[in-house]
């Protein structure tokens, strides 16, 4: 009987089995590494509507030009005059992240509040709708602008 085969060098069929072993395991280290960010970046940014809503708890109108401003942030991804923008223009930009009018009605109210002392202001639900806007603006981010917030 010949000798039985040496275990080295490796079959090429081992070869393929490590390789894929590899490719998988890169590749979900990756997936975990995006997730971890985006959740990192939705923590970050719901603890700072938290961090809002406790700094100004009786004072609605800088309350919503704090708010306003954070969303004015987050749509920079999707218009780069979101900074400057008002009005009409300010609704194109945020009817660019799917959310239903509602919500785009709520935020707009955001505006009236900054500039006028009484302008109909409900706080927990301009506050919603800015969690849901939010929520869905991080959910269509690219992964390659994860870690720009």
């Amino acid at each position: 009987m010949p000798p039985a085969p040496p275990w080295w060098p490796l079959a090429p069929g081992w070869w393929v089995l490590l390789g894929l072993v590899c490719v998988i395991a890169i590749t979900t280290w990756l997936l975990y590494r995006t997730a971890r960010k985006k959740r990192r970046l939705r923590e970050r940014i719901l603890a700072e509507i938290e961090q809002v809503a406790v700094r100004y708890p009786h004072d609605d109108a800088a309350y919503a030009a704090s708010l306003h401003q954070l969303l004015r942030r987050a749509a920079w991804r999707y218009a780069t005059d979101a900074h400057s923008s008002q009005g009409k223009r300010w609704k194109e930009v945020l009817l660019q992240v799917p959310v239903d009018m509602a919500t785009v009605d709520a935020l707009m109210t955001l505006d009236a509040r900054m500039y006028q002392q009484h302008a109909d202001f409900d706080r927990f639900r301009v506050e919603a709708a800015a969690r849901r806007w939010l929520d869905a603006a991080l959910k269509h981010t690219k992964t390659s602008e994860v870690g720009h917030a």
